[in-house]
């Protein structure tokens, strides 16, 4: 799938043709430079690979550094690989937020925002308050039984239990793309993309 690599600015909303009001993720897509091209020749399969946002030479390492000496550009903080493009691509080209439509789907994922050690009712969605959740009799935001005793004389792998929550890769398909503004690099969906403010996000078509 073709796509581009891009920034989550924030969120908006939009009023669209019937006067409604639609929550709206904007996303800085682009430009990203072709840093390495792969071809079935060589590596066995066909794909571009893309690089957004400048990064310091300084904190760069020497093989980073060199590679994108190759490409004609500088070193980048994020590289990605996509497949799937219908135009054909060299080293050093810009790909850029042109290649959506309005009125198309993406799918975009991002890293989601960590929360840090999270209970039952946040993490899984338990009843909790108000609600008998697996056996709990007055423990109002308490897993509750886990498991039985003798037989199996142990918790199962997997149980829904409290624990670190978020930083995970998570995938919003088919959201649709609202409004595109090339002279800004600008990409506008609907609804919201995982991720927190200036974190990156891959957007897929």
């Amino acid at each position: 799938m073709s796509g581009l690599i891009g920034k989550k600015i924030g969120m908006t909303s939009i009023f669209d043709e019937n006067g409604k009001n639609i929550p709206c993720t904007v996303i800085e897509a682009g430009p990203c430079i072709v840093t390495q091209v792969r071809t079935e020749e060589v590596d066995g399969y066909n794909a571009l690979q893309l690089g957004f946002d400048d990064a310091t030479e300084k904190n760069a390492t020497k093989a980073a550094i060199g590679h994108a000496k190759k490409a004609g550009t500088s070193v980048k903080r994020k590289v990605v690989e996509f497949k799937g493009f219908d135009k054909e691509y060299k080293l050093g080209d810009a790909v850029t937020v042109e290649q959506f439509i309005e009125g198309e789907f993406v799918d975009i994922s991002g890293t989601s925002k960590g929360k840090g050690f999270q209970g039952v009712v946040k993490r899984h969605g338990f009843g909790g308050v108000g609600q008998a959740t697996h056996g709990q009799h007055n423990r109002l935001r308490a897993p509750g039984s886990i498991g039985a005793a003798s037989y199996p004389a142990r918790v199962f792998k997997g149980m829904k239990m409290a624990g670190r929550m978020g930083g995970d890769t998570v995938k919003v398909e088919n959201l649709r793309v609202y409004k595109v503004v090339p002279e800004k690099n600008l990409l506008v969906v609907k609804g919201c993309v995982p991720g927190h403010k200036n974190s990156y996000v891959i957007i897929e078509k």
